[in-house]
């Protein structure tokens, strides 16, 4: 099981926010390639990037800080945040990012997901954010009617690589995981799970990577590795060394 620490990008400063609301954002650290290289140091083999600005935008905007991260560290880096259209993906993937995650675009145009699964094998994810069990895309700012596993069910068959499902209730809150809902999609789907969203300390891991059968594949965590509740070390021995996969 991989954990892969999150760099949320707002304004080209490292940020994290309490449930998705750009408002409410703490910046941790205005140098994004100073954090990836603190990341690396700890041991860490992913890291999970998202442009938030892009996200509402619709396209790049902290373009720079992901490449400033790119240059900065040898690790497998996986991009989120307004990456909606080909040009995009491929722009993206050329420069050297490991693994694009289409969110927005896999509800608004799942076709686009499925031709890049089929052109860029291993390299596409689909993120899939929740809010009380229904999809929200742009940024978060608009709920869907659609469900998280009948959303998930429409790219078992094209060769995605992982859903990253997170919960927005309790991203960045520091209230705990629901790793029970997490087990749960990953039940009802055949592609594996990458669970965000309230990780906020060690038993929480130990509660995701217990149904690791289930096929929950990765965690997502962010506060609180910024502010020491959970200790990088640690957090990888528990996940038996998974930094390196």
């Amino acid at each position: 099981m991989i954990l892969y620490p999150a760099i949320d990008l707002k304004d080209g400063a490292c940020v994290r926010l309490v449930r998705g609301e750009m408002a409410s954002a703490t910046v941790f650290n205005d140098d994004p390639a100073a954090q990836a290289r603190q990341f690396a140091a700890a041991g860490f083999g992913w890291l999970h990037v998202v442009d938030l600005n892009g996200a509402f935008a619709g396209h790049s905007v902290n373009g720079d800080a992901v490449m400033a991260i790119r240059d900065a560290v040898g690790l497998r880096l996986q991009l989120g945040g307004g990456i909606r259209d080909h040009a995009a993906i491929d722009r993206w993937l050329g420069l050297g990012i490991d693994r694009i995650v289409l969110g927005t675009a896999a509800l608004r145009d799942p076709e686009l997901v499925r031709q890049a699964a089929a052109d860029h094998p291993g390299r596409i994810a689909v993120g899939i954010d929740a809010r009380g069990g229904r999809v929200a895309v742009e940024g978060w700012a608009e709920e869907s009617e659609i469900g998280v596993v009948p959303l998930a069910r429409r790219f078992e068959d094209c060769g995605v690589a992982a859903i990253i499902y997170t919960d927005i209730t309790r991203d960045g809150a520091l209230g705990g995981v629901d790793a029970a809902a997490a087990a749960a999609l990953a039940r009802q789907v055949r592609i594996p799970v990458i669970a965000s969203g309230g990780v906020a300390s060690l038993a929480d891991i130990a509660a995701l990577k217990a149904h690791e059968g289930d096929g929950i594949a990765g965690i997502i965590c962010g506060r609180a590795l910024y502010d020491g509740r959970i200790d990088p070390v640690a957090a990888l021995r528990l996940l038996d060394g998974s930094a390196a996969c």
